[in-house]
């Protein structure tokens, strides 16, 4: 038996769990899972992922830095700047690697 905290949640979550407290569809939450960008762990013989829930509760926390951070980006002075691409040149809507042909 699971045990549960005062929240009602056991310490490990299924893919559909998961995919509940995210509000994604389980498809979404395996494809993070199997992308490695929610990290899990396989458990018993038919080797069903498991996320534990303060695992989980990092990963959301992460994103809401991630999400903090390009915003504050987006309004400083550097979100206008054009990011170098070192040997290649830009003409029109094609990239050259300035190698003659």
């Amino acid at each position: 038996m699971d045990r549960q905290d005062a929240t009602g949640l056991a310490r490990f979550l299924t893919i559909a769990d998961t995919a509940e407290v995210l509000n994604i569809s389980a498809n979404q939450a395996y494809a993070l899972v199997r992308s490695g960008e929610l990290p899990a762990i396989r458990i018993g013989g038919a080797g069903r992922w498991r996320i534990e829930r303060a695992v989980l509760e990092s990963y959301i926390e992460a994103k809401y830095e991630e999400t903090r951070r390009r915003s504050l980006w987006n309004q400083s002075d550097f979100a206008s700047v054009v990011e170098p691409v070192f040997g290649q040149t830009r003409t029109s809507t094609t990239w050259d690697s300035g190698t003659t042909r």
